[in-house]
């Protein structure tokens, strides 16, 4: 077989004790080799192994730490988005009460228009009324110093005054 130590005899009947003594102190160098090889590798996976470990420690770390910045985040967004939430209700029911302000302002206003119209038509009819009054007073006064001939045109001034009445109301 290959790989088989073939030991001398001696004249005795046993194997030589020089080839015995060599042969087990070579398989003895060969094994500490083997076992400093061993020791070696060892050595280096424990070293591969500690890196590994450390490499492992960190990244654990800075996934927990992303973790947390995420929830963080989260955190700040949901409070965010509350906010803007309440901020637009709060423009809503701001704008809601501005409308209901200004719709009643303008009713009011409205309700002051119809009431100065009113007194505008009273005051325009109390002015022509009395103004009537003092044109008839003074057509009595001058009829008796003028001609009947002026008088139709006093009449055409009143025709007058009473179209530009009529337009000034459908104005209003």
């Amino acid at each position: 077989m290959p790989g088989e130590k073939r030991f001398g005899t001696s004249f005795m009947g046993g194997f030589r004790k020089a080839d015995v003594n060599e042969y087990i102190e070579k398989i003895l160098r060969e094994f500490d080799d083997k076992l400093k090889e061993k020791d070696d590798e060892i050595a280096q996976l424990r070293s591969q192994g500690k890196d590994l470990k450390m490499r492992y420690d960190e990244l654990l770390s800075n996934a927990r730490q992303v973790a947390e910045d995420r929830a963080k985040i989260s955190e700040v967004l949901i409070k965010a988005q509350e906010q803007a939430e309440a901020i637009m209700e709060n423009a809503r029911n701001e704008a809601i009460e501005e409308k209901r302000q200004l719709e009643n302002s303008i009713e009011k206003d409205r309700e002051k228009l119809v009431d100065i119209r009113q007194d505008i038509k009273a005051l325009k009819s109390e002015i022509v009324s009395t103004l009537r009054k003092y044109e008839s007073q003074l057509v009595a006064i001058a009829g008796e110093d003028e001609e009947p001939d002026e008088i139709p045109s006093e009449a055409s001034d009143e025709a007058a005054s009473a179209e530009s009445n009529e337009a000034y109301d459908e104005q209003m």
